[in-house]
């Protein structure tokens, strides 16, 4: 019994390995083979929900699984005091819990953007459109965050390539996936461009500052809104 369970866990942990593998390799071949990646994407027709659950939530918890071990392990810089701190299991599961849904939120705040800067001369497209747009226009981002693994890597250099291939891959995306008015393509691009460059920025500008302790943990605002809150 105990050989089989063994080797039963052994392929589940192979497939769910390998799974992850191929949503990596999907990511570095829109990255390299941008044009034939998004055909690959148009013609696959996947819903929102193929997208959220076996798509972009593989990558967000291999982030998360990774840079919570980081964090248990290494720890990060502190600001004020240049000290490393490690921080504890219920550190961790809180702060991964927040930044997944963070970087889920931007996913969902990006693809509205897609969808209402496409919809606001002639309103024709869906929201799956603009998810599969930022969904898969982001996936370089999530791929760059893997190296936030090694705390030696400023998180801002890893942000700073991923957004740039982001928005390399947005290029063919945007007008395939979209389809708009020619006319309105590439002023269309570049307003998504930079609106995903804010809003990924200042999600990575509040993880940033929260881990090198610039911003004040749940625990600690308790006591300082008890002292400034009496009457």
């Amino acid at each position: 019994m105990c050989s089989a369970g063994t080797k039963a866990d052994f392929v589940v942990r192979i497939r769910f390995s390998g799974y992850l593998f191929t949503r990596m390799i999907k990511a570095l071949f829109l990255i390299f083979e941008p044009v034939e990646a998004w055909d690959r994407v148009i013609k696959a027709q996947r819903g929102l929900g193929y997208l959220l659950l076996f798509y972009l939530l593989p990558m967000v918890l291999t982030v998360a699984a990774l840079e919570g071990f980081s964090l248990m392990t290494w720890g990060r810089s502190q600001w004020d005091s240049g000290q490393t701190k490690i921080f504890s299991p219920g550190e961790t599961v809180v702060y991964e819990t927040a930044q997944s849904l963070a970087m889920l939120a931007v996913v969902f705040i990006c693809a509205q953007i897609v969808k209402a800067l496409c919809n606001a001369s002639f309103p024709r497209h869906n929201f799956k459109q603009g998810f599969t747009v930022a969904a898969c226009g982001l996936s370089p981002l999530f791929l760059l965050r893997l190296l936030d693994v090694f705390p030696a890597i400023n998180p801002w250099l890893t942000w700073g390539v991923g957004i740039m291939l982001c928005i390399g891959i947005l290029y063919h995306g945007i007008p395939r996936v979209m389809q708009p008015d020619p006319s309105q393509a590439f002023g269309l691009y570049v307003m998504c461009s930079v609106l995903f460059i804010m809003v990924t920025g200042l999600e990575r500008f509040v993880s940033v500052w929260y881990l090198a302790g610039r911003i004040p943990s749940f625990e600690e605002l308790i006591p300082y809104f008890n002292r400034h809150l009496q009457f």
